[in-house]
């Protein structure tokens, strides 16, 4: 079986992990954190708001069975893509909507879905949402890993 990696950033990591990791198709998911200056940040440098990076979840999916397009999908129908920096109660450039792409492909869908998004009228505002390269992606410590899972939950209480 050959896997692909897909990463995004939709908010806090916790819900958007647990979303993602429910899909059939995908192998495997991990928390962190992506698009920032420091190297191997700690949650609570990235909490500063001062790092740069995203909390991100990097997903790990079989093509054979689960496409990057249904992946977007599911990405966009799961957070608010046109608030800047925030989701929610969640304000910091840490929550920013954004996907990084790992080929040019990727670059290529993920375009391609944010326009047809734009062009719906789903959304009253402008979508936020960053496409970019894949940068280093740096786990984020183990308590944050499958997080609502281990706690019996299946999303964050707001």
């Amino acid at each position: 079986m050959t896997t692909e990696k897909a990463t995004f950033g939709a908010g806090c990591f916790w819900g958007v992990e647990e979303t993602f990791r429910n899909l059939k198709g995908v192998t495997n998911t991990g928390v962190g954190y992506a698009g920032g200056t420091k190297e191997n940040p700690t949650y609570e440098d990235v909490c500063t708001d001062a790092t740069g990076h995203a909390e991100v979840v990097e997903v790990e999916f079989d093509p054979a069975q689960i496409g990057y397009d249904k992946l977007l999908e599911v990405f966009w129908s799961n957070h608010n893509p046109t608030t800047l920096n925030r989701q929610g109660p969640d304000v910091g450039t840490q929550y920013r909507s954004v996907i990084f792409y790992h080929s040019p492909q990727q670059k290529a869908a993920a375009e391609a879905a944010k326009d047809k998004l734009e062009e719906s009228g789903r959304f009253k505002r402008p979508i936020v949402t960053q496409i970019e390269p894949a940068p280093a992606f740096w786990r984020a410590e183990e308590y944050h890993q499958r997080y609502l899972q281990k706690r019996g939950r299946s999303h964050c209480a707001v």
